[in-house]
Parts: C-alpha cells; structure tokens; sequence
C-alpha cells in the first residue's frame, strides 16, 4: 500500500482544520498516513505569556531547560492532543506520538557551533541519529494515523528539540514513503514576483535561494524536500491547508530523475 507522510507548519494549527481532516480522510482510502506537526508560533507565545524571551542565533532557535519544558507542555502536551481528538470526530482513528514515544526519533545532543567570531551552544537541541519505526509501522498496518511531534530522545532517555520539517524528513525515508507532502501557509513556493510556481526543479531553487525569493521557512521546506527526492521519495508536494489530497494549489519539486 502507498505511503504518505504529512507535515503541517504550526502557524497553521490556529486556523480550522476542516479541510485538513477531509484531504486525509481522502488519502487514507488508499494510502498508510502519517501525519507530523511542529508548533514554533504557539511556543513562542506561551514563552512570551511567561515573560521568557528566546533566544535566535542566525535565524537557529537556542533551547533553555525552559525552553524545552515549554515545548512539551505546547507541543505534546497541548496541540498533538489536540489534533488527536479532532481527527477523531473527524472519523480518523488516530495515536499521537512524540519522538520519545517508543524511542521513534532518536537524536544527539548538537555539539558547539562556531559561528563568525562566536562559540554557540544550543542548549537542548538534538540532531538526528536514526528512527525506531516499528511502533508507528504497527500503527499504519492497524490503520490508524500516527500524529507525530518532537522532541526527540536520545541514548540515556534526555528529550531534545528537533525541527519537524526534519522528523518528517527522517519518517518518510524510514518508512520508505512514496510521497511527502508539506503543508504551508503559502500554499506553495512563490517566484520573485510572488506568483505561485507549479513545478520547482532544483537549480531553479538554488537559483530562487540566491536571489533572496527562497529563504527562511520556505528554503528549509525545499531543502527537505529535494532531500526526500535524493532519498527515494518518489513525489514532494509543498501545497495549500486545502490541497492536502487534490494538490490544486502547490508546488512539486522536481528532483535529477525527472525528465
């Protein structure tokens, strides 16, 4: 049976999610789904409503012991929850799992960075080792929808921040998926123009970051998912909250193997 891996931005888990639910309850008719979330805008409020600043080092988020402690609390504690109990009124049998849940992401703790003139410690954030996919492949056989969230865990059982982009990255090629679709605000990769791009190759992406009209998030987002096509991935999709199963509005990537 086809595989499907679901990544949704957490800028979007404050918006209704009603076409969310019916895309995936589309795609499960014919596809094992996972769906992974992260939830940077609602930790950052939560941080902000505790008077607690975070730290930005170029654009990389620093990861106090508070930090981390807010990110259980929000991440799992509060919108995988959350999006569990919608998808099953939505009718979608559904399990939330973060990465320390049966050891699925396994991470290390990201050595000392050295950037320009400055040493840089991240504190608790993790850089990804492997995944233990026996329990969510259970899950998928099951059929059920594994929801996934960080952090991740590592040898003696410590929790780590881990970007979700990259989970989903790691669980689409771990479980050998054949497609991975990332779900934006945007709706999809934006040229200079702020037109939407339909089909984005690579050296057009490559070109897009030089030019400045692919950065940020969305440089991320392309980066997975060339990586992904690198990988084995047959199909990436970068695509509308409505769009998760017709792709009417998005961009696929195009990797080498395309003619």
């Amino acid at each position: 049976m086809k595989r499907i891996v679901v990544k949704i931005g957490g800028a979007l888990l404050n918006a209704p999610l009603d076409e969310l639910w019916s895309g995936l309850e589309e795609l499960l008719f014919g596809a094992e789904v996972v769906l992974v979330h992260g939830g940077g805008p609602q930790t950052t409020e939560m941080a902000i409503k505790l008077d607690h600043e975070p730290i930005i080092v170029q654009g990389r988020r620093v990861t106090s012991a508070l930090d981390l402690d807010i990110l259980k609390w929000v991440i799992r504690g509060e919108l995988n929850v959350n999006l569990v109990a919608a998808a099953g009124v939505a009718g979608i049998r559904a399990v939330g799992m973060s990465g320390a849940d049966s050891r699925l992401i396994q991470v290390e703790k990201r050595p000392l960075w050295h950037l320009e003139d400055q040493e840089v410690d991240f504190g608790h954030v993790g850089d990804f080792v492997q995944a233990d996919v026996t329990a969510l492949q259970a899950l998928l056989q099951a059929g059920v929808l594994p929801v996934v969230c960080p952090p991740g865990v590592d040898a003696q059982g410590k929790l780590y921040n881990i970007n979700a982009d990259t989970v989903a990255l790691e669980l689409a090629s771990a479980i050998q998926a054949d497609e991975l679709i990332l779900v934006t605000e945007s709706g999809g990769v934006l040229d200079a123009n702020q037109h939407p791009i339909r089909r984005l190759r690579q050296q057009h992406a490559i070109e897009g970051v030089g030019s400045g009209w692919i950065a940020g998030g969305m440089k991320v987002k392309t980066d997975i998912g060339f990586e992904a096509l690198n990988r084995g991935v047959s199909s990436v999709w970068i695509v509308a909250l409505g769009s998760v199963s017709s792709k009417q509005k998005g961009t696929q990537l195009i990797g080498g193997h395309h003619v």
